[in-house]
């Protein structure tokens, strides 16, 4: 065994809690991959000469004949696909990444697990943080003492002061329940706001976007994309996908339009693209242009 909990600490939980502070709903998976599981791992791989590095995810690469690139995709059981977190992942990274299961169902490798009589084989699955089980990110970030309460406004979208907040780290893009304002019609948090330490609500159709910015691009299939790319953008893991058109920019980000609005598109939260099976790349969805569409 190998303890890389401070590593962890440091690349994973920090930045967990950071973006909270700034008022960005964090992904800690995409960065566990890329910083942990294909980043220490695969450094420590190396020095005691390994050739690959095989993880559990359910994707799929494959070697590019023309350029020499190596490719991600969707592993073959769609509803357990898991290519979505691997996104941010350098070509040094997938070049030395082998998915065993990426061929493979859930149902498959459960059946393998049991004629290896393990644990696992029966183990119910958790779509929850593993280092915040009861799925309580405002309790963990207070407990683990990275946050703490700091009192600020609620308002509407026109400014006016409805309530008051213990802190913007406790609430997330979309979320209707436990506001602690009366109202005579549901209101949903619309945006945090977290250089004025507010909380902005609004009307449900107020969460409509049909364009917003990601930054942090990466690039799978090229080191210089296209001027203007056809895909279909996941905008969370759960999220069925749409149609887009995707603008890389010169400051490595992309303008991204959707063909049909989406509903609380979120700020910290990876974009994906795809074309078909194929992860063209991704970036981290931004505020900027994040404008509502009535």
């Amino acid at each position: 065994l190998v303890d890389e909990s401070a590593e962890f600490q440091n690349r994973v939980i920090q930045y967990f809690a950071d973006e909270y502070k700034a008022g960005r709903t964090p992904n800690p998976c995409v960065m566990c991959n890329e910083k942990l599981k294909f980043g220490t791992l695969i450094s420590r791989a190396k020095k005691l000469g390994a050739e690959l590095v095989a993880t559990g995810h359910f994707a799929r690469t494959e070697k590019c004949a023309d350029s020499g690139r190596t490719l991600l995709k969707r592993g073959r059981d769609t509803r357990k696909d898991q290519s979505y977190f691997l996104f941010s992942l350098r070509q040094d990274q997938l070049a030395f990444s082998m998915f065993p299961l990426g061929e493979k169902t859930k149902a498959d490798t459960r059946e393998v697990a049991r004629e290896c009589q393990l644990k696992t084989a029966d183990k119910e699955e958790s779509m929850e943080i593993c280092f915040v089980p009861d799925n309580n990110y405002g309790n963990f970030l207070q407990q683990a003492k990275l946050v703490e309460k700091h009192q600020g406004e609620i308002v509407n979208l026109q400014g006016q002061v409805l309530g008051q907040h213990d802190g913007i780290e406790f609430y997330t893009i979309g979320q209707r329940k436990g506001l602690g304002i009366s109202s005579s019609r549901p209101l949903y948090v619309i945006e945090l706001d977290a250089e004025h330490n507010r909380v902005i609500v609004g009307d449900e159709w107020a969460l409509d976007r049909d364009e917003f910015t990601v930054e942090r691009c990466n690039w799978i299939p090229w080191d210089q994309p296209p001027e203007h790319i056809e895909v279909t953008a996941k905008i969370r893991y759960n999220h069925p996908g749409t149609p887009a058109m995707i603008t890389p920019l010169a400051n490595g980000g992309a303008h991204v339009k959707l063909s049909v609005p989406q509903r609380a598109i979120t700020p910290g939260q990876a974009c994906v693209f795809y074309q078909d099976d194929l992860v063209i790349g991704g970036g981290w969805i931004t505020r900027q242009h994040l404008a509502a569409t009535k």
